[in-house]
């Protein structure tokens, strides 16, 4: 079980990976971007309308990695008798939730 996430790691296969990655890089350079316009003094709207764009990206980073999550380290530890897994996973919806 490489992929168990009981040592609080994962191994990630490169698309996997490939995918997060471009992710993250296009909210980074959302971000510097509400970043110049914070600079440019850009009209208050449409900073907010930015910021909604990288909110909304954030969450499907956050929709791609916790399918992921589910697919592999939880199933693999409810297979292998671990039902705290399933705690630990209402807690992390809980945190996602907020």
């Amino acid at each position: 079980m490489e992929n168990c996430c009981c040592h609080r790691t994962k191994e990630r296969s490169e698309e996997e990976l490939r995918s997060l990655m471009n992710r993250l890089s296009r909210i980074e350079g959302q971000v510097r971007g509400i970043k110049g316009m914070l600079e440019k003094d850009a009209w208050c709207p449409d900073i907010l309308v930015q910021v909604a764009a990288v909110t909304a990206a954030l969450n499907a980073f956050n929709r791609e990695l916790l399918s992921s999550h589910i697919k592999t380290c939880v199933i693999e530890d409810i297979r292998g008798g671990k039902d705290e897994t399933v705690d630990e996973l209402v807690q992390t919806l809980q945190k996602l939730m907020k």
